[in-house]
C-alpha cells in the first residue's frame, strides 16, 4: 500500500522515467492553478495529488494485459488518461469527455505536456466513431452495467477493462449477469485500502 506522497512519487517513477515525472510535476502545477477556475478535482486532494491522482492512475498500467490503443472514458481532469499517456508515450490514448471546459483543459494539457500520443474526443461516448480498443479505462464514469453497455462496441476479445470503482467494485461485479460475471475480478487499490479496481478481459455484448 502506498502510504504517502513520497512513496507515491517513487512508485510512479518506477513506472516511467525522470522526464515523465517532470511532466507530471508540471501537470500538478497546472492542475492547482486551473482548479481555482473550475472544479476539476476536490480541493482537499491537491495536497496529496501524487497519491490520489497520479499513483492512483499509474497503478492501472501493471494490470493492463494489452498495450493499446487505450480509451479513457469520462476523462474529466485527465485521470487516468493523461497519466497513462505521459508514462507510456508508445501507447495511443484517446480521452473521451463531453463537457466543454474539461475538453479545453485536456486539449491544453496535451499541448503543454507535449503528448503526441494523446487525443481528445470532445463529445458524448455515444457519438464517438467505433474503433477497436486494447484497453478501456474509466474512473467515476457510470455504474458498471451502463458503462459496459455504452462502450461494448469498442471492445474486442482481447480488450482489457480497467475500472477503478472504490468500495462498490465487488458489489457491481456481483450485480452483472451470472454468465458474464467471470470476465471480471477485483484487484485491491494501492492508494486506498477501501477501494477496488475492476479488471476484465474480453468483448462485452449489450445495449445501453
Amino acid at each position: 500500500m502506498i502510504r504517502n506522497e513520497s512513496e507515491a512519487r517513487e512508485y510512479v517513477l518506477g513506472l516511467g522515467d525522470t522526464s515523465s515525472v517532470a511532466r507530471l510535476d508540471q501537470l500538478a502545477a497546472e492542475l492547482e492553478a486551473e482548479n481555482q477556475r473550475q472544479n476539476l478535482v476536490s480541493k482537499g486532494t491537491m495536497s496529496d495529488v501524487w497519491t490520489r491522482h497520479f499513483a492512483d492512475s499509474a497503478q492501472l498500467l501493471p494490470l493492463a494485459t494489452n498495450s493499446g490503443p487505450w480509451m479513457d472514458l469520462g476523462s474529466g481532469a485527465g485521470f487516468p488518461g493523461l497519466v497513462v499517456a505521459t508514462l507510456r508515450p508508445e501507447i495511443q490514448v484517446t480521452l473521451v469527455e463531453s463537457r466543454g471546459r474539461r475538453v479545453e483543459w485536456l486539449s491544453r494539457m496535451i499541448e503543454v505536456l507535449e503528448l503526441p500520443n494523446c487525443r481528445v474526443e470532445g463529445q458524448r461516448l455515444e457519438k464517438v466513431a467505433t474503433f477497436d480498443s486494447g484497453v478501456i479505462s474509466a474512473r467515476a464514469f457510470a455504474p458498471l452495467d451502463r458503462l459496459l453497455a455504452l462502450s461494448a462496441r469498442f471492445s474486442t476479445s482481447s480488450t482489457c477493462w480497467l475500472l477503478p470503482k472504490g468500495r462498490s467494485a465487488a458489489q457491481e461485479v456481483q450485480a452483472l449477469p451470472t454468465q458474464r460475471r467471470s470476465m471480471f475480478h477485483v484487484e485491491q487499490s494501492l492508494t486506498d485500502s477501501d477501494a477496488g479496481i475492476i479488471v476484465g478481459q474480453g468483448k462485452w455484448s449489450g445495449k445501453p
